[in-house]
């Protein structure tokens, strides 16, 4: 015969495992709640052609998203990325118009944002300047440059075949989603199996003792910032292709949307905390956000406005169930 105690201590026990439950996949559930909550707002949200458009519109964010979890979980924060993203794009249209092999370019183009995401570790570890005020210059100065490259006017007349970057495969499925969901997949197999993801993460929960350790933490946290630029770059690749033109203003606030999708992933700002799993999901929220409102038709000053909110609201119940004990 069961005992008062037993049930109890039973009651506890589901108590307990649930709340393990919700810790765990917290963010999955959100997701499936906008999910839900599109769906019964407007019939087109579940139709392939929105989800596909959904993808699109999600990939450029995703792709710098995946940088710049990396630049995070070293309690880095990286300002310049869409600044980055303009100015590699407007760097390749450049080479291109010069006729330059589009491959060529676009490898060129990978090393150049390579390399201004290095200036950007290389000024943060090496002189001991904030990654704030660091980024932030180079997101004045790239921005200045990519407006200064061609007066503020887009190059056209790209080549279609570096524009087919831009397009669909298999008839529909947007190209950038495909790069976007295959650099997520290698971004989690470098983070959860290999020592250099370890090592990031040792470097953001604790840098002395990575350092105690034997880590060479500013090589690490350079190595953030470059993966941060390279992406930064693959994005304004892909956004000159899909706009068929360098557009020098692209990017343009990308780096509070980037920042704020990691964070709703569950990424922490102290560093040491957070996946790539989590990234994409947090990007697919705030891409669901935005695709609900325009599908109820509601003013982009609104959409400001719940966007904000709905964040904050989503962040602060991320946190409160990852802090039940």
């Amino acid at each position: 015969m069961t005992t008062k105690s037993e049930v109890m201590q039973g009651e506890r026990k589901n108590t307990v495992a649930i709340k393990a439950i919700l810790k765990k996949y917290n963010l999955f559930f959100i997701f499936i709640a906008f999910i839900l909550i599109g769906s019964l707002l407007s019939d087109q949200f579940l139709s392939v052609q929105n989800i596909l458009n959904l993808l699109q519109q999600s990939s450029f964010v995703g792709i710098v998203s995946i940088g710049m979890t990396f630049v995070i979980l070293v309690a880095g924060i990286d300002l310049s990325v869409g600044a980055i993203l303009a100015l590699t794009g407007m760097f390749v249209s450049i080479l291109l118009n010069t006729g330059m092999n589009p491959f060529m370019a676009i490898t060129l183009t990978i090393a150049f944002g390579a390399f201004l995401g290095f200036v950007n570790g290389f000024i943060s570890t090496k002189f001991k300047v904030p990654a704030f005020i660091a980024t932030l210059a180079m997101m004045v100065s790239a921005r200045g440059l990519a407006l200064l490259t061609t007066n503020g006017e887009p190059i056209y007349d790209l080549p279609a075949s570096f524009t087919v970057l831009g397009g669909n495969i298999f008839g529909k499925i947007p190209l950038t989603a495909v790069i976007w969901i295959v650099l997520t997949i290698i971004a989690i197999v470098v983070l959860k199996y290999t020592t250099f993801g370890r090592k990031i993460y040792a470097v953001g929960g604790n840098a002395e003792s990575a350092r105690l350790s034997g880590i060479r933490v500013n090589r690490y946290i350079t190595w953030c910032f470059v993966i941060c630029g390279t992406l930064a770059g693959v994005a304004g690749i892909l956004m000159s292709a899909w706009l068929t033109v360098g557009q020098p203003t692209a990017g343009t606030g990308l780096e509070l949307d980037v920042i704020a999708a990691v964070v709703l992933g569950g990424t922490s700002l102290m560093g040491g905390k957070g996946s790539i799993g989590g990234t994409f999901i947090g990007v697919l929220i705030m891409s669901m956000i935005v695709n609900i409102f325009n599908l109820l038709g509601l003013s982009s000053y609104y959409q400001s406005i719940f966007m904000g909110v709905i964040i904050v609201l989503a962040l602060v119940m991320n946190q409160m169930i990852s802090n039940k004990k």
